[in-house]
Order: C-alpha cells, then sequence, then structure tokens
C-alpha cells in the first residue's frame, strides 16, 4: 500500500494502481455502479495530449523570446512533458481504463473524472521514469497533469469530440440502413398491397409506396444528424474554470483548439465567447431533439412491419426469425427486432427529457451536471447506432413481402371500389362494396354477379 494526503487527511490506496486520493474519495462518495462511457474516458485523453503539446509549443516561445530574462512560470522538465504526452495518447486509445474508477452518476461537474486521469496520466508516467506510483514530486497529478487546465473545459470539450466522433458513426449506420430501405422499395415498387388509416382498411396502394416513405424518412433522419456536428464545434478549452482563461497564457488559449483539431481530425474551433461555451448547454439540448427525431422514425417503421408481419392481422409481410419465442410453446417466434426498436426508442425519449430538464439546472457560470449529460448524450447516441445496425441486418435484410396474401387482401378490401367513384359514381360504388363485404369476395366477382362493369 501507499499513503497519498491532501487537505483533508490521508488514505491507503494500492501500491502500483494508477489511480490516487482524489480518485478513491470519489468511489467512495458516489454509490453508483454505472461505468462511465470509454469513449469519452478516451477523448479526455486526446484534449489531454492536445494540451501537452501545446505546452510544449509554449515552453519553446518563452525560451525563445525571453532567453535572458527570469520567467515566473511553473516549467515541466522536457522528458517528463514528453512521457505525459505519450500516457495521454495511451488513454486516448483506452489504455488504463480500469484504473478509472469513476462512476457515470456523480456530483462536483466532473471534478472526479479529470483528478482521475490526471492521476492516471502522472503514474503512467512515473512508472515510465522509473519512479514508483504516487512519487508526486516527480509528477505531480494537479501540478503537471492539469497544467493550464480546468474540468470546466476539458471535460465539456472531451464530451464534445465524443459526440462528433459518435455523430459520423451514427450518419453512417443511419445511411446504410436507408440504403437497404431504397432498394426495397426498388424492388416492391409494383407489389401492391392495402394500405391502412386508423388500422382500418383504406384504398390500395404499394410495398413500394411503403419503404419510399420510410426512405424519404430516413433521408431527412441522414440530412440532419449530418448538421449536427456544426452545433457543437465550437468548444470553451483555454477557457479554464468559467470561461474568463485565469491561469491561462494567451498563447495556449489561442493554439490549444487548433492543436486539438489537428490530432482529432475533426472541425473543431475555440468558441468566440468562453464564458457562454462554458456556462451554457443547449446545443446538447438542440442535437438530442434532432436524434429523439431519429428514434421516432425508426419506432414508426418498426411497429408497421411489427403490425403487417403479426398472425393476429393480415401478416403480409414476414420478418426474419431471430430468436426462440417461448419457453413453454414450441416453434413461437416473436417479433423481438421491433420490440427492441420501440423499447429503445423510449429509453431515448426518457433520456431527451432528463438531458433538457440537467441543461436547465445549470447556475450562473457553471453547469454542475455535465456528466450525467454526457453520459446521456452518449447513450443515446451509441443505442441509435445499435439500432440502425441491428434493424439492417437482422430485420430488413431477410424481410419477405407475401405477395399473394397481400394482392388477395387488396381484392377483397371494399375500399378498392374507391378507384372505380368516377366510372362506377358513389351510389354504385357502395353497393358493390357492401355486397363484397356480405359475401366476403373479392372484387371481381362481386362485379361478376351485378354486372356493373364489364369483365
Amino acid at each position: 500500500m501507499r499513503i497519498e494526503k491532501d487537505f483533508l487527511g490521508n488514505v491507503e490506496i494500492p501500491e502500483n494502481v494508477l489511480y490516487g486520493i482524489h480518485a478513491i474519495r470519489a468511489k467512495n462518495n458516489f454509490p453508483c455502479t454505472i461505468r462511465f462511457h470509454k469513449e469519452w474516458y478516451k477523448s479526455i485523453g486526446l484534449v489531454k495530449k492536445a494540451c501537452y503539446l501545446t505546452y510544449q509549443k509554449f515552453n519553446d516561445a518563452v525560451q525563445r523570446h525571453y532567453k535572458t530574462q527570469k520567467i515566473e512560470i511553473r516549467k515541466i522538465k522536457k522528458e517528463v512533458i514528453e512521457f505525459m504526452i505519450i500516457s495521454a495518447d495511451e488513454v486516448s486509445k483506452g489504455k488504463y481504463f480500469d484504473d478509472f474508477i469513476i462512476p457515470a452518476l456523480q456530483g462536483g461537474a466532473g471534478t472526479s473524472i479529470n483528478m482521475n486521469i490526471n492521476e492516471i496520466i502522472a503514474n503512467a508516467t512515473l512508472i515510465k521514469l522509473g519512479k514508483k506510483t504516487g512519487n508526486y514530486n516527480y509528477v505531480h497529478p494537479i501540478e503537471d497533469a492539469n497544467i493550464f487546465q480546468s474540468t470546466n473545459d476539458v471535460i465539456p470539450t472531451a464530451l464534445k469530440v465524443t459526440v462528433m466522433q459518435l455523430l459520423n458513426r451514427l450518419e453512417s449506420s443511419v445511411n446504410k440502413l436507408r440504403k437497404l430501405i431504397e432498394s426495397k422499395e426498388q424492388i416492391h415498387q409494383n407489389d401492391l398491397r392495402t394500405g391502412y388509416t386508423q388500422l382500418q382498411a383504406a384504398v390500395p396502394t404499394s410495398f413500394g409506396k411503403l419503404f419510399s416513405a420510410y426512405n424519404d424518412a430516413l433521408s431527412r433522419d441522414w440530412w440532419r444528424i449530418s448538421k449536427c456536428s456544426e452545433r457543437i464545434k465550437q468548444v470553451n478549452l483555454g477557457g479554464s474554470a468559467i470561461g474568463t482563461s485565469i491561469t491561462v497564457p494567451l498563447f495556449f488559449v489561442m493554439e490549444v483548439t487548433k492543436t486539438l483539431q489537428h490530432i482529432s481530425q475533426l472541425p473543431i474551433t475555440r468558441s468566440e465567447n468562453l464564458t457562454d461555451a462554458t456556462q451554457n448547454l443547449d446545443s446538447f439540448v438542440e442535437i438530442h431533439g434532432i436524434l429523439k427525431a431519429h428514434a421516432v422514425n425508426l419506432s414508426k417503421i418498426a411497429n408497421d412491419l411489427r403490425l403487417l408481419s403479426a398472425d393476429i392481422g393480415t401478416k403480409e409481410i414476414a420478418i426474419p426469425p431471430r430468436q426462440a419465442g417461448s419457453s413453454i410453446m414450441p416453434g413461437k417466434v416473436n417479433p423481438v427486432i421491433p420490440e427492441y426498436i420501440v423499447s429503445a426508442s423510449q429509453k431515448i425519449y426518457a433520456n431527451d427529457t432528463l438531458l433538457t430538464q440537467l441543461c436547465e439546472k445549470g447556475n450562473l457560470e457553471l453547469n454542475a451536471y455535465i456528466p450525467l449529460i454526457g453520459h446521456t448524450i452518449i447513450e443515446t447516441l451509441k443505442l441509435l447506432i445499435g439500432m440502425n445496425k441491428t434493424m439492417e441486418e437482422n430485420l430488413i435484410t431477410g424481410l419477405k413481402i407475401i405477395k399473394k396474401t397481400a394482392l388477395e387482401n387488396m381484392l377483397k378490401n371494399p375500399s378498392i371500389t374507391t378507384a372505380l367513384l368516377h366510372i362506377l359514381g358513389y351510389q354504385k360504388a357502395s353497393v358493390l362494396a357492401k355486397t363484397m363485404k356480405e359475401n366476403n369476395w373479392n372484387i371481381f366477382e362481386a362485379n361478376q354477379a351485378l354486372k356493373f362493369l364489364p369483365e
């Protein structure tokens, strides 16, 4: 065991772990088992790496311009900052995640997240230097690993990096699903079916029309999602605690976002108003509304396909069987993929309410609830990516149209007489429809009896 101390006292910590006293205190304070998203963890490593690379540039600039003057500013040794860059890069690739012990649900505006990762980077760097973990005289989690940073600019910036990365994946998954549905539209454009309004048979249409409506809905989703990164590309990195850049050199403020943009390959820019970008999180509310709209469209499609494939209904389509549906009824198969899509959509609607209320709960210069805000929007994005994937692979790909049943249902549907109104008039068309219904005849059989139209 090693002993670490802060102004609250001493804490025993296992000898070789990379987390430290701040992470232990947070873990004990927040009895939550919901795991922090690894994607966000990796993005924090990327942001830290950008900060250390920018510090290097800053330090080199100071050395060039003030060779003969004594500058009162903390100077990190060259070897230390180089190893810190490597350690941060390792975090950005997901390494040391087992030493990240902070749960998703917490208080403190993300301070515990930042502290834990500072400790991981500091201790990983100490090991590279041949020192023992916890020997903070050589590399300090706050003095060094947190140089020119604050929780309040690092954590939201890393969240935006994560969201932008996931948005790219979501955009791709939406388009793959949309293209598959578009192919179904083309294949089945002439396969006729009955349209339904309010769960009652309406006028004839085609499966091509059905899939075209889904295709257009997903096309709108694809377009809206493609614009989401524009809403969050401005970050507050360099703004320090409340966006005033206190303790942060101007050189660092001007350069760090450029560095992050370069190493992340994302269109990130520095906000023109760091104070606004620190305290206001309405852009997440805006984006989540677009994500919710996508969930609505997916749920609508899933519900439709579940209904059209139901034994209790017309069963005009067959969805692929994916797993046994009952522990007591042999051979039963349930529409598990549509049910999953509907369930996940409901979770996203709940997330939207949660995120909206948390973003509104910010007070004055900071929103303390960014850990749960971040967890919620990341969860929604990951859910949607998975929903698109399983719909594409496990539902739409193997979906089959039962053409014979669909055509028979359409020809027996009394509403098909609507197409003859301009020929027969409403009165005769009504008689034709009534005859079809009373005798369970299709339109040809009823007309054969009534002789309204030549056969």
